[in-house]
């Protein structure tokens, strides 16, 4: 029983041979086809109502709640979270190594 992979025809190595040189192209002609999307580096404003009022109506926060509520990256969540807790808005209730509930402060 013969394993192994099997040797491409000469019409498909040159078939992946010009798709690599087209891609090489558009790489240099910086013509990318699909755009990264960006999330947010820059945390909300704190001093919002409007976030302060969002953050009210969640009965528990966790940086994977703030993060898809606000189109936040992870990372900056768990900032954000930490400085909303430096400033009283909330307070810190339970959690681990990798994961930290808090909830809104009346």
């Amino acid at each position: 029983m013969g394993g192994g992979k099997k040797r491409l025809t000469l019409k498909q190595m040159e078939k992946t041979q010009s798709r690599k040189e087209q891609e090489r192209k558009e790489r240099k002609s910086g013509g990318s086809t699909t755009e990264k999307k960006s999330l947010g580096i820059i945390l909300p404003d704190l001093n919002s109502k409007k976030v302060i009022g969002e953050l009210k109506k969640m009965k528990a926060l966790t940086p994977y709640m703030v993060a898809s509520r606000f189109n936040l990256r992870l990372s900056v969540a768990k900032n954000f979270l930490k400085e909303l807790e430096r400033r009283r808005i909330v307070e810190y209730v339970s959690g681990g190594k990798n994961l930290k509930i808090y909830k809104p402060v009346d």
